[in-house]
């Protein structure tokens, strides 16, 4: 049965529908110039078969894809991620970087802010980019999935908002990553079980290639295909397990302007180091006219402790486009330049490249936030050391021990529920304790001859930080086992870093040097092998921070602790209370 509407009411439907489309087909219409998006997106965990190095495994991905989806979004939108676990493994995604203002449910590493989703089950992410913009990524945050559980965020600047250097011609996200021919699961569960350490991997990867280098491997080759006079913007990720990486191309100079997501003041280099959760973003001025000539990229390790690593070396082409006309050129044999990259184990070019970082400290973009008294203040010994195992386990230490690794000597215990839960439902007893010591319990030459004990302690323990408190934290490696670099990140904020160096921290005379003007402004800093490192931060985030080594082997042997930021007393500085499909344990 049919009814006729009044021509009036037709039209302003026909208007509502046509806005309706072209919202759909344009979502960021030119005259929204600061307007705020919200984006869906639906990752499905599933398995996929991938072949690399001639050999074909099942492996956990997003959407089938590896690397897994790139996340687009524009600082001051909002992301709602709908994940539905489709694989045997328990699985949580980790948006690296993102402050997660207050949306602390969102940020995702298991146990610390949410019982991971189960097979058959689904949870949607929902978080606001506030005052963000360069490039981020996501990873899986549970055991070691994320060895292919990753993939890119770039956040774009508001609209008609430039960025501070050149516009590039083109975007280009380049993410390195570690390729096991065997199940990584039950690489780490082996380590486990004997104590030592874990097998290393069989190639490093170029956006999930791993390259000529490798046997097998010609055909999965990352090029990156340019024209002359142009320049490209470079999205660096380190998503590794375990290795820092020197990156370079072979004939081309790379200017850094951007670390973490924070723009830095722009200086070039030959060789960038980045460290397994960091991203760094740079500027590739190509060549004046189309050269005769493939470029290599490379990266390899910077390798700075004593454990066993992989010692291969990934490579992609930079090529030249040729016009068409230039037949010649097409078939003329092209000559092969490739990158000298720094020693594996160069630690005096490690510590000049991260003093070179620094915050972009203009009007624009000043660096304000730099907190210049310090409420609380904190001393952590970052390194390994040697837990006993029960009688029916056959470790391989010796003693029957095995390989632990902590801070301020405690290993950290996995609780078997969320931290975050527990916190804000007042159910913390029994789950975790208050007492993470701020200090090392015992002191001692921490870059000398280790003590005599090398054994840690364990335990649950967090930090309990007031709202709006401004914390410096001195990370100092150690030499037990072996001194080593540990590349830190801190969930939940961004930090400062004031300053770097060689051997013991001296709290008389480093503090004097602190850079309080322009220092560089990051989520992962790594601890130089031998060294130490000094951050701040404000803790105006409530919820439970996770703070641990990003790399997963140190992680998986308890290299961790968290933060517990109480809430403010205005409405916006508490923590909302959680979403409904937060996932039970």
């Amino acid at each position: 049965m049919g009814f006729n509407l009044p021509s009036s009411i037709a039209f302003s439907m026909a208007i509502f529908f046509a806005v309706c489309a072209f919202l759909c087909m344009f979502p960021e219409p030119a005259f929204a110039k600061h307007a705020r998006f919200t984006r869906h997106y639906k990752f499905n965990i599933k398995l996929q078969n991938v072949t690399r190095l001639c050999q074909t495994k099942s492996i956990v991905t997003v959407n089938g894809q590896f690397p897994g989806p790139r996340i687009i979004a524009r600082e001051g939108d909002r992301l709602v991620i709908k994940v539905v676990n489709h694989v045997q493994h328990n699985l949580t995604l980790h948006w690296h970087g993102v402050r997660q203002m207050r949306s602390g449910w969102a940020d995702g590493p298991a146990y610390i802010t949410q019982c991971p989703i189960q097979t058959g089950q689904s949870y949607v992410y929902n978080f606001t980019i506030t005052g963000q913009r360069g490039t981020l990524f996501w990873h899986a945050h549970i055991s070691w999935l994320r060895a292919t559980v990753y993939g890119p965020i770039v956040i774009l600047p508001k609209r008609h908002v430039p960025y501070p250097f050149p516009q590039p011609f083109k975007e280009v996200p380049i993410i390195f990553g570690e390729w096991w021919k065997a199940d990584t699961e039950t690489v780490i569960s082996q380590a486990l079980q004997t104590g030592l350490g874990p097998n290393v991997s069989d190639a490093y990867t170029i956006n999930g290639l791993p390259g000529p280098l490798y046997n097998c491997s010609a055909k999965d080759t990352y090029k990156l295909k340019v024209k002359p006079r142009r320049t490209y913007l470079l999205r660096l990720i380190n998503a590794a397990l375990n290795d820092e990486l020197f990156f370079s191309i072979s004939n081309h100079t790379l200017t850094v302007v951007e670390a973490d997501a924070v723009y830095v003041k722009p200086f070039k280099t030959q060789t960038v180091l980045i460290t397994p959760g960091q991203t760094t973003n740079v500027l590739l001025r190509t060549k004046s006219k189309s050269p005769n000539a493939k470029f290599v990229m490379a990266a390899r390790p910077y390798v700075s402790g004593p454990a066993a690593f992989d010692n291969s070396t990934t490579t992609g082409l930079l090529e030249y486009e040729v016009a068409s006309s230039s037949t010649n050129n097409k078939n003329k044999k092209k000559q092969l330049f490739t990158p000298v990259l720094p020693k594996l184990n160069d630690t005096l070019f490690s510590m000049k490249y991260n003093k070179k970082i620094l915050s972009l400290a203009n009007p624009k973009f000043p660096a304000a936030n730099v907190p210049k008294t310090v409420q609380k203040h904190f001393f952590f010994t970052v390194g390994l050391g040697v837990l006993p195992c029960s009688k029916n386990q056959a470790c391989q230490g010796p003693n029957n021990t095995r390989l632990a690794a902590a801070i301020n000597n405690v290993t950290f215990v996995q609780p078997n529920t969320a931290l975050l839960q527990a916190h804000f439902f007042n159910q913390s007893k029994g789950v975790y304790t208050t007492d993470f010591p701020a200090n090392p319990a015992f002191k001692f030459n921490y870059t000398g001859s280790p003590p005599s004990n090398i054994a840690v302690s364990s335990g649950t323990k967090v930090v309990v930080l007031p709202f709006n408190t401004t914390v410096e934290v001195v990370l100092q490696d150690t030499s037990i086992i072996g001194a080593e670099s540990h590349p830190l990140h801190l969930h939940g904020f961004n930090f400062f870093v004031l300053g770097l160096g060689s051997g013991n921290f001296d709290p008389k005379n480093d503090p004097k040097k602190y850079n309080l003007v322009d220092p560089a402004e990051r989520n992962t800093v790594g601890v130089p092998s031998g060294g130490w490192v000094a951050i701040r931060f404000l803790a105006d985030n409530p919820g439970v921070w996770f703070m641990h080594c990003h790399l997963e082997v140190h992680t998986s042997w308890g290299l961790k602790m968290a933060w517990v930021v109480l809430d403010g007393k205005r409405r916006n500085q508490k923590l909302p209370p959680p979403p409904s499909d937060l996932p039970k344990c």
